[in-house]
């Protein structure tokens, strides 16, 4: 699918968003129409549990419609707790599993790792992230992932944090983290490579053309995919429609914002859900840290059904007053989720 063209100025009004009424209609038929286009594509005639599965991108592999976050699964006071949602999602259909080096100080993926003892890392697909750019920084975070995972390969292992213009050519400079995921690939370590981040579309398109110049195609892309984001610096608008047509496997997050977006009152948590799972993403990532949450996400994925352009056009019209310069979207507006901004040695 080609990329949303340059619009010439108008003399329309524009609202608070800069966005006029004509260019607003027009983003929730595009809404539509890639929606539409994912019903052909990715809408999968299977499910396990009632949750549909899609496929991953250009790779063979089914994965669930909805996949557990893994941030909140350290952030459960319980460990047993933990351990049983996870378990609980991998029994009720889901299979996708998101987790990351530097979640909650390593504890994510060790109880993770507990978790998929007992016969149910076979149930997974097991996606971690590293913070390291340089080869040996690389190398030794995939290495301490594998032992807290307590497994000998990961399924999906994603670049972290790509939030700045430089981090692209640092993963891909001679001695860059590339070269370590790419000779741990060889070994067997894991299967598939991707990349995460949730600061500017055009640090994303930036990544995906670093790799077209160096002939690299990575798997899967994961980017913040919601309500809110359709309105302001929208990854939905200038980064989905070039992954779709490089058949990049779409990860959607923050679907509510970790929770912010709600704060908003202009949609549910289903709604939210759906909106996300209606894009043409193969899965969309939710934190769970309690049972509840994780009923509500397995509702979610159980009751979607492909939205009509009505249907996205009102959720766009109810969120649109409030999506105004991201005041919802603190992970693109502030350091608030830049971890490793906080931490800049894990970046070594």
């Amino acid at each position: 699918m080609p990329g949303p063209s340059e619009k010439p100025e108008t003399t329309e009004t524009r609202g608070a968003n800069g966005v006029t009424r004509r260019e607003f209609l027009e983003l929730s038929l595009a809404t539509a129409v890639v929606a539409g286009a994912s019903g052909q594509v990715s809408w999968a005639a299977e499910a396990k549990g009632g949750i549909p599965y899609r496929t991953l991108g250009h790779t063979a592999e089914k994965v669930s419609m909805v996949g557990l976050g893994g941030a909140h699964i350290g952030q459960q006071s319980d460990e047993q707790e933990s351990i049983r949602i996870i378990r609980t999602a991998l029994d009720q259909g889901i299979n996708f599993l998101d987790n990351c080096w530097d979640y909650n100080d390593g504890k994510s993926e060790v109880r993770m790792g507990k978790a998929l003892r007992d016969g149910y890392r076979q149930k997974a697909f097991l996606m971690t992230k590293i913070d390291g750019r340089s080869k040996k920084g690389a190398a030794q975070q995939l290495d301490e992932s594998l032992k807290r995972l307590q497994t000998d390969h990961i399924d999906l292992l994603q670049f972290h944090e790509v939030i700045r213009m430089e981090d692209p050519d640092r993963i891909f400079a001679p001695g860059g983290a590339l070269e370590a995921v790419l000779e741990a690939k060889q070994a067997g370590k894991l299967r598939y490579i991707g990349f995460t981040g949730h600061k500017s579309p055009d640090i994303h398109l930036k990544m995906l053309s670093t790799a077209k110049a160096h002939q690299f195609q990575f798997d899967t892309v994961q980017m913040p995919l919601n309500v809110m984001d359709a309105h302001y610096q929208s990854f939905e608008k200038k980064v989905l429609p070039v992954a779709i047509e490089q058949q990049i496997g779409v990860l959607g997050m923050k679907s509510m914002g970790d929770k912010i977006i709600l704060d908003s009152k202009a949609v549910s948590p289903v709604e939210c859900l759906h909106y996300a799972m209606n894009l043409p993403t193969s899965v969309v990532i939710t934190g769970c840290d309690s049972l509840q949450i994780l009923d509500q996400a397995l509702n979610a994925a159980r009751t979607f059904q492909p939205m009509s352009s009505q249907q996205v056009a009102a959720l766009l019209a109810k969120t649109d007053p409030v999506a105004q310069n991201g005041k919802y979207e603190l992970y693109k507006t502030s350091h608030h989720f830049d971890s490793t901004v906080k931490h800049p040695e894990w970046l070594a």
